[in-house]
Order: C-alpha cells, then sequence, then structure tokens
C-alpha cells in the first residue's frame, strides 16, 4: 500500500538564477513536496519511525534550497527530490515543484513555476 505526503508552499529565501542580481540580492522560493510513500506498517503500527517524517524532510529541503546556488530553478528541483529520496528510502516518487514569484522577466506574471518528478530506485 502507498500513501502521498505533501508539503505545500515550504518559503525560503535563497539565491538562484542565471543573473548575477538574483545572486547578490536573493528573493524568496516556494516550495511544494508530493511524496509517493511505500510504508505499509507504519499506518497499521502508528509509527513515524517507519515513515517519512515531515518535519525531517522540510529541514531536507531547507538544507538544498539555502544552499549552493543553482542557475536553474529544475536542477534545484531535482537536488531536492533526489535529497529526499536518499534520505527517506519509503519514498518511491517525489514531485517537487518550485515557485520563483521575481523571475526577471519582461513583463507581468504572478511566478514562474518549474515541477520535477524523480523515481527512487528499488
Amino acid at each position: 500500500m502507498t500513501y502521498r505526503i505533501h508539503l505545500k508552499n515550504c518559503a525560503f529565501f535563497a539565491r538562484h538564477g542565471v543573473h548575477d542580481a538574483e545572486e547578490f540580492l536573493g528573493q524568496r522560493f516556494f516550495v511544494d513536496a508530493d511524496l509517493t510513500v511505500d510504508a505499509p506498517s507504519a499506518l497499521s503500527d502508528d509509527a513515524i519511525a517507519e515513515t517519512v517524517d515531515y518535519g525531517v524532510a522540510f529541514q531536507v529541503i531547507e538544507a538544498i534550497v539555502t544552499g549552493k546556488r543553482r542557475f536553474l530553478i529544475e536542477a534545484l528541483a531535482m537536488d531536492v527530490a533526489r535529497a529526499l529520496c536518499e534520505r527517506f528510502g519509503e519514498i518511491t516518487v517525489a514531485r517537487i515543484t518550485i515557485r520563483k514569484p521575481n523571475a526577471p522577466v519582461p513583463g507581468v506574471l504572478d511566478h514562474v513555476e518549474v515541477t520535477v518528478e524523480h523515481v527512487a530506485r528499488a
């Protein structure tokens, strides 16, 4: 049996982007993690040790997003997905969405958003 854990709209200040000004000024980034989890015993045993601790998952996301600069938020999302799958063997699929509200585009928009999906190896 699989189930899903969602962490929605995790907010972090970071310095990702292609342009030097993005590194210098920084901005907020918002992350959603949609994690498919295969840990049926956690449900029957009511045991956090047998599933994904979402407090720890948040810390993993935070460490990646606030860590080294990436030019592409796509690469950032993939790094988050891989790190979560490495930390939690119970995750079979990690779908990570990153929103960048102040993307340097010549127009008016709410945000730029990318989603990547990483399937963990068995």
